[in-house]
């Protein structure tokens, strides 16, 4: 089903890039023609010289309630050009070499590649921010969230031991990342914020400026100056073990995916959009 308007949209504010997705209706799930949208956004921001820093927002209540598993737009099965990779594309494929192929390449590849871009990015989050939305918070170099912001990653209920751009110890430390996920609780902004996740905690109506402001402040910086401070803070959480880390717990993803497979109804442990909603909505907040 085509989308009506564009699922990203591009603005420049003098040194700002900002990015947003725009699929309001369904809270932002990111099909894959979001993923390459963003990518593209994220070149071209990358590409312009009059651009320092890089916004990433979301349209509507919510930021991102994560990867698309059941709207109208969902687009599983179409094989878009692979740009994280070279490994083959999944589209009539079946089994764990489709999944195994997509995954690689809409999920963990591109978040590993967006981690990499060389100017900062600020991820300004409202509302739910869950599972594929919290990797593309987790990509940004910062977090500006609004006092009614909330994070999950309430993949576990599938079986799956977390979603694929697993960096849940390095952003949230080891012991807070195994309550976040064994009990499959909403992390409050506020807690986020406690916890070292969220650089600033602001008012709704004021989410926008701020998170403009800071992009402000950061772009007045010297360009190779932020860039070679950005890879030297990402190569030390790699020598921390991160990338290896990435690899190890993304062989287990595949591996509860199987799992599902053989012994329950589909891959996901029989839960759909319906369902993992309604587990989020009922699950309890963390607020500390």
């Amino acid at each position: 089903m085509a989308e009506q308007e564009p699922v990203v949209t591009y603005e420049r504010i003098e040194r700002t890039a900002v990015v947003t997705m725009n699929r309001p209706r369904y809270r932002n799930a990111q099909n894959s023609a979001m993923t390459y949208a963003l990518d593209d956004a994220f070149y071209r921001a990358c590409a312009d010289d009059e651009v320092a820093v890089i916004l990433l927002a979301g349209a509507g209540e919510h930021f991102s309630a994560g990867h698309d598993i059941g709207s109208p737009g969902r687009d599983a099965d179409v094989d878009f050009e692979r740009r994280a990779g070279l490994w083959w594309g999944h589209a009539g494929k079946t089994g764990g070499e489709s999944r195994f192929a997509r995954e690689q390449e809409v999920y963990l590849g591109m978040c590993r590649r967006w981690r990499e871009m060389p100017k900062p990015v600020i991820a300004s989050v409202q509302g739910a921010c869950v599972a594929g939305g919290l990797m593309l918070a987790w990509v940004c170099d910062l977090i500006v969230a609004s006092e009614d912001a909330f994070f999950a990653d309430p993949v576990v209920r599938m079986g799956i031991p977390g979603v694929e751009y697993f960096v849940h110890p390095w952003v949230l430390g080891p012991r807070v990342a195994k309550e976040f996920l064994f009990t499959g609780r909403k992390m409050s902004a506020q807690r986020a914020h406690e916890v070292g996740m969220v650089n600033q905690l602001v008012a709704r109506d004021r989410l926008g400026d701020a998170s403009r402001e800071l992009a402000a402040e950061v772009a007045a910086m010297p360009r190779f100056g932020l860039a070679l401070a950005k890879k030297a803070v990402n190569q030390a959480e790699d020598l921390m073990g991160r990338h290896s880390g990435l690899d190890s717990a993304f062989g287990l993803h595949h591996l509860a995916h199987a799992h599902n497979a053989e012994v329950d109804a589909d891959s996901l442990g029989g839960m759909d959009a319906k369902s993992m909603k309604r587990a989020a909505d009922d699950g309890r907040d963390s607020s500390g």
